[in-house]
């Protein structure tokens, strides 16, 4: 895509475009904090039966929705999309559900790894204990380890149904993404628009790296994967216009404002409609808002239909990683916390990786996918980058949080993907 030429042409056209670029910028700008040394966690898990790891769906009986009914007694508040359950909540977590009802735990933001942890084990126990009863188990993987996208049942939510639909006329990863794939997400916090455009320069480049310490799906599309970091081979051929990196995220003069014209210049797939929640469209952000000017809604909802290994809101999400179990997760989180957070560690990496283009980080991608472990990435081989990674992280942590890397740690110095991991210890 060619921003800045589509930018110029729809300026003609969009009388409320120079409003609805501030109110994004403003938005992102809102976002900025004194302090910075929180991170958020998002966790999803995939639901399956004992018996053949067959999937859960949501409306049968004891399925998602009936999970979610359970966990109201600890989770009081729901949220509800028209008749239908579609989460749960209290202060600081919320449960929510997926496009094939893949169960998702948002947690935070947390000061303190220890209370994450504790957090998170205890919605497992409690979700564990739920599911155990009924002879179902919730895994945390990166893709279904049984079923084909296209027989995973979608949630009753329109957005779904249009999220679809526009996918799925792309290419069979825009469903696959929907319906068999499960995550791990980190945010984190900036301090002024600079720090955060660092931030975000930083964490498109170590996209990548990322998405190996964490692979975690030895299983795809019910059978045996044929290359490692299935879920990168899903963002790459998605939605170009909407996955992989924000464009022109590693330009030097990049700017929020750039990343608002992109927001704009990128076809909404739906927008909300005052009769039926939900409708269809063809048309950019930008044209469907030519002539009104964007609330904070508008904006929220709008920046909810990307999908980039790094997206920005309120704060820096940080999206490649497979779910994984809650100690490595959080190990994950440690690792964020202790390269982001650090002064020294952030700019030392911008600084290593000075160099690096929106071509490199798509090659190393491709050499990670193919080689694994072995591959090597912006010049230098893998493991090395990794451990390196591990031990800086370390080294920008409070000592308290250091001990919550290890799991990571022998990951990154065995050179062994956590699905290996787990695999070998089955047998």
């Amino acid at each position: 895509m060619n921003i800045a030429a589509t930018s110029d042409n729809a300026r003609a056209g969009q009388p409320a475009r120079e409003q609805n670029i501030q109110a994004i910028v403003d938005y992102f700008e809102s976002g900025v904090k004194g302090t910075c040394a929180n991170v958020g966690i998002e966790l999803e898990h995939t639901i399956v039966k004992n018996e053949g790891l067959a999937p859960v769906s949501y409306s049968e009986e004891h399925g998602v929705r009936w999970i979610l009914e359970q966990l109201r007694e600890e989770y009081p508040e729901a949220l509800m999309d028209g008749d239908d359950l579609v989460g749960v909540s209290r202060p600081g977590e919320a449960v929510t559900i997926e496009p094939a009802a893949q169960l998702e735990i948002s947690a935070g933001p947390f000061g303190s790894l220890f209370e994450a942890r504790a957090v998170l084990e205890k919605f497992e126990g409690t979700l564990a204990k739920i599911v155990s009863e009924q002879g179902m188990t919730a895994l945390l993987l990166g893709y279904h380890p049984s079923a084909k996208a296209t027989d995973l049942e979608l949630i009753p939510k329109r957005r779904y149904r249009f999220m679809n639909e526009y996918l799925g006329a792309i290419s069979p990863f825009g469903p696959r993404m929907m319906r068999g794939s499960a995550a791990t997400q980190v945010s984190i916090d900036y301090s002024s628009v600079d720090d955060c455009l660092r931030k975000m320069r930083l964490a498109s480049i170590l996209t990548p790296l990322l998405s190996l310490i964490s692979d975690n799906a030895l299983r795809y599309e019910g059978g045996l994967r044929e290359h490692y970091m299935v879920r990168t081979e899903i963002w790459n051929e998605c939605d170009p216009e909407r996955c992989g990196l924000v464009p022109g995220v590693l330009d030097p003069d990049f700017s929020l404002r750039r990343y608002a014209e992109y927001v704009l210049d990128t076809p909404a797939i739906l927008v909300p409609d005052a009769q039926e929640r939900w409708r269809a469209t063809d048309q950019t952000f930008g044209e469907v808002y030519a002539d009104t000017p964007m609330e904070r809604a508008d904006v929220m909802h709008a920046l909810s239909m990307f999908f980039n290994d790094v997206r920005l809101k309120t704060y820096v999400e940080i999206r490649p990683a497979d779910a994984m179990p809650v100690n490595y997760a959080v190990a994950y989180a440690a690792l964020i916390k202790g390269i982001f957070y650090s002064e020294r560690n952030l700019q030392d990496y911008l600084d290593k990786f000075a160099d690096v283009t929106e071509a490199d980080v798509a090659a190393a991608k491709t050499a990670l996918m193919r080689d694994g472990w072995h591959a090597e990435v912006y010049g230098h081989p893998v493991r090395e980058l990794l451990e390196h990674l591990v031990m800086n992280a370390k080294m920008g942590l409070p000592k308290d949080d250091r001990e919550f890397l290890e799991p990571l740690a022998t990951l990154a110095f065995s050179g062994i993907s956590l699905a290996e991991l787990s695999e070998s210890e089955k047998e």
